[in-house]
């Protein structure tokens, strides 16, 4: 019996550890603990306005057109990253502010200069999820990616819009 138990606890470990390993912006419902439910699920598995990943991933991804087009939308998505950030993460609040004031300067550049700078945005959002575990901003990256490839004005205004919200609403 005590076999049995020792052979159980390698097994108990390796969902949590999944989805925390590479499978960024997945799956995090499957890893068990705190993260698997809760809070994000009514915000990220509903479908409609918040969007749910057909796969019933935690987290959704976030529309770029509708976020351009509709404001509504935009509050509704940076409540749910907020709701997530509460949920997951912790200590976030300075790494939010710093970040945000990158992207209001990066908005403020040259047109010719404005695509680099968000590019350069992006790896530095990545490596504060990577470096200080703030899984909940996830889809923030995946946008990011989505608003340098479009390369719009309007797109980098929304963007730094939704950051605007998230950082006002986390306060």
């Amino acid at each position: 019996m005590a076999d049995e138990q020792q052979k159980d606890k390698p097994r108990e470990g390796r969902p949590d550890r999944g989805p925390r390993e590479g499978n960024r912006g997945g799956g995090g419902q499957g890893g068990g603990g705190p993260h698997g439910g809760g809070g994000g699920r009514e915000h990220g598995g509903r479908g409609g306005d918040r969007g749910g990943r057909p796969d019933g991933g935690f987290f959704s991804d976030i529309d770029l057109e509708k976020l351009i087009s509709d404001p509504l939308y935009l509050d509704n998505q940076a409540h749910a990253v907020v709701a997530r950030m509460r949920d997951m993460d912790s200590g976030t609040r300075s790494q939010l502010r710093r970040f945000y004031n990158a992207v209001r300067r990066a908005c403020r550049t040259a047109e010719g200069e404005r695509q680099h700078e968000f590019v350069m945005l992006r790896a530095r959002l990545a490596y504060t999820i990577a470096r200080h575990s703030l899984r909940s901003l996830d889809s923030m990256e995946k946008l990011l990616l989505q608003v340098t490839r479009k390369n719009e004005t309007r797109g980098y205004e929304r963007f730094r819009d939704l950051f605007e919200a998230i950082v006002a609403y986390n306060e």
